[in-house]
């Protein structure tokens, strides 16, 4: 199988399988973010419009992790940790999600998937010493 040969809708779930969903888009805008959350995670992050990632079934399962300014919702599988997809800060219209989560993608396919130099959205310090 080839990246090509993947059929619409791209269907994904977390780990354990509790959460599932459809991506009604071809795979694109592959890429990593480096900001202070995402350099953690550390996964290779697909791109679609809000309206085109769909849970479909699971929905009980997510956790939503928000912070610094709470525009970016990351969701996770509260069964099995596993990032699914992430509302986007840089772009609210659009979710980030999991690569690795979709069925049938084979992670070699990928060879460089560019940097996002997020840095600037990260921290905003609210510690005092």
């Amino acid at each position: 199988m080839k990246i090509n040969d993947i059929s619409l809708p791209l269907k994904g779930k977390c780990h354990c399988g509790s959460v599932k969903f459809e991506i009604k888009t071809n795979i694109q805008g592959l890429r990593r973010c480096n900001c202070s959350i995402c350099s953690r995670k550390g996964f290779v992050m697909g791109t679609a419009l809000i309206d085109e990632l769909v849970i479909t079934s699971g929905k009980e399962f997510l956790n939503t992790y928000k912070w610094n300014t709470k525009i970016a919702e990351h969701y996770f599988c509260k069964v099995c940790g596993i990032n699914t997809h992430h509302k986007r800060r840089s772009d609210p219209n659009q979710y980030g999600y999991n690569i690795g989560c979709i069925e049938g993608f084979e992670m070699s396919w990928i060879e460089n998937a560019p940097f996002v130099d997020n840095t600037k959205m990260s921290v905003i310090d609210n510690f005092k010493d």
